[in-house]
């Protein structure tokens, strides 16, 4: 089976890392290769996708999974249908991992997403990787000074607020760090990374507000 899935971007904007609060795999959704296109963020990992930087490569190039071994640039990744795949990082790399970081960040048992140019060899060459990524639909449950208490379904979250990273953006507004406007009850989006050493998340940005992660 290949380790590399071309569905349609609607259906990859669809995969919802929650399975990685059970135990389960972190994934992503349609990743845009950023090592051409500026800084890498949270944001850009839920954008549609764009054209793959090399003409030459099927577009939508990307893996998924845990990280199960990891040799100098070289990552072993076992994917959430069951398959492996190797993706290779460099130093033209761009990697995300709470903010802008670099190949150092990345540890065994993470989660990851990944897209790039598939190599003859089999690895995935990558010009994008998101570490632990997490896009959830939660509702606001407790309140303290450095974090938040969130539901998400049957799962409680405990999320950290993070000094000098930790945005809200209120019914749509320019995001914030004033924090002093959540309430208790409401709903909120969170884009953040998953801690794989306790199941927390590390808050990268909420959104709230009437409509705020409501399902249609």
């Amino acid at each position: 089976m290949s380790a590399y899935r071309t569905g349609s971007p609607l259906d990859r904007r669809r995969f919802l890392t929650a399975a990685a609060l059970r135990g389960a795999t972190v994934v992503g959704s349609g990743v845009v290769g950023a090592t051409a296109l500026g800084a890498v963020d949270a944001e850009a990992a839920f954008a549609a996708p764009l054209r793959s930087l090399d003409p030459a490569a099927a577009d939508g190039s990307f893996v998924e999974g845990r990280i199960t071994w990891i040799d100098g640039g070289l990552l072993e990744v076992a994917g959430s249908w069951g398959e492996y795949a190797r993706v290779r990082v460099t130093g033209a790399t761009s990697v995300w991992k709470v903010r802008a970081a670099t190949a150092a960040a990345i540890e065994t048992g993470d989660g990851l997403y990944a897209r790039g140019v598939p190599m003859p060899d089999g690895t995935l060459a990558a010009d994008a990787v998101w570490v632990n990524i997490v896009n959830l639909h939660t509702t606001v449950r407790g309140i303290e000074k450095t974090r938040l208490h969130l539901a998400h379904g049957a799962h409680e979250i405990v999320g950290h607020v993070l000094p000098d990273t930790t945005s809200v953006s209120y019914s749509g507004a320019a995001p914030t760090a004033d924090l002093s406007r959540l309430r208790i009850g409401q709903d909120a989006q969170v884009l953040g990374a998953w801690r794989p050493s306790d199941n927390s998340v590390e808050l990268v940005r909420l959104s709230v507000g009437p409509g705020a992660g409501h399902r249609r």
